[in-house]
């Protein structure tokens, strides 16, 4: 047997030990990713459990009303009785959301575009963001219902397109700005047009940015779309459901709602984030530690 020989069968050795010990890929998984995983996950999740336990231990302990603070244990069963209802409710109210989310973000996105060309736009178009955002959103739902009426979904979509707008537009704009002057002194360099620049410099740096201001605007686009229901618009919608089994003293199912309205905005929040992984897989919060 030659040297090459013997070099070949100690490393296919080595491998084979190193399976049994965990370093190679056994099955797809390694204990090390499913420590990981286990790391990451389990505590959010027994907390959550801790949290349940405790709130359906301590009402019934102290003997807490549900007009006060229905069991969890009530707002489950009321969750399964009434499913068709809410969740029927919570699609409706979601398409709302979306609909007003996909405004706010594509005015953000011109805007931010628009502000990093041209300084003078930039000057004065920010105070103006500014003035929006600090509108509250009780102020203009019963506004934009006169304007687009109050049951059309249109005046819920222009609530959650305003509260949207500035978080996005504000650090798309900082991203697209914050860029490193060597790297724009290199795209002149070689004589690259602002569009040029613009595609290959900033709006890959601008890309962490705008995730990150999208997945705060994924969770704001629910709440707004519910605050805005309840100033009105139809019945089967959360905001409204809520505010009706809340006045009927039917408080689990209103609980049954707003859970109905988490699940969605996690996974809202969600889809966002696997968004963001497929765009910029080459960020460094995404690279796997060695």
């Amino acid at each position: 047997m030659t040297e090459r020989d013997d070099i070949i069968r100690e490393s296919h050795e080595t491998d084979v030990l190193s399976a049994f010990e965990g370093d190679v890929p056994v099955g797809g998984r390694t204990p090390a990713a499913i420590r990981e995983f286990g790391g990451k996950y389990l505590p959010a999740l027994f907390s959550f459990l801790v949290v349940i336990l405790l709130w359906e231990g301590l009402t019934r302990l102290f003997g807490i009303e549900t007009f006060v603070l229905p069991k969890p244990s009530e707002i489950i069963s009321s969750f399964v009785e009434t499913w068709d209802v809410v969740w029927g409710a919570g699609f409706k109210t979601l398409s709302e959301a979306l609909g007003g989310f996909v405004i706010g973000v594509s005015a953000a996105l011109l805007t931010s575009f628009a502000a990093a060309r041209w300084v003078r736009f930039r000057e004065g178009m920010l105070p103006v963001a500014i003035a929006a955002n600090a509108t509250p959103i009780v102020a203009l739902a019963p506004i934009f219902n006169n304007w687009f009426s109050i049951t059309s979904p249109i005046s819920k979509m222009a609530v959650v397109a305003v509260v949207v707008y500035f978080p996005v537009m504000i650090n798309t704009t900082r991203g697209l700005l914050e860029v490193d002057q060597a790297e724009l002194e290199l795209m002149r360099s070689v004589a690259a047009t602002p569009a040029e620049t613009m595609r290959r410099v900033r709006m890959p740096h601008a890309l962490p940015f705008f995730f990150a201001s999208v997945k705060v605007a994924s969770a704001l686009s629910l709440i707004a779309a519910i605050v805005a229901e309840y100033f009105g618009g139809p019945q089967d919608v959360l905001g409204q459901y809520i505010i009706n089994r809340a006045n009927l003293f039917q408080f689990p199912d209103a609980w049954a709602a707003i859970l109905v309205a988490s699940i969605l905005g996690v996974a809202f929040y969600l889809v966002i984030l696997a968004a963001e992984r497929l765009v910029m897989p080459w960020h460094v919060s995404f690279r796997t530690s060695k």
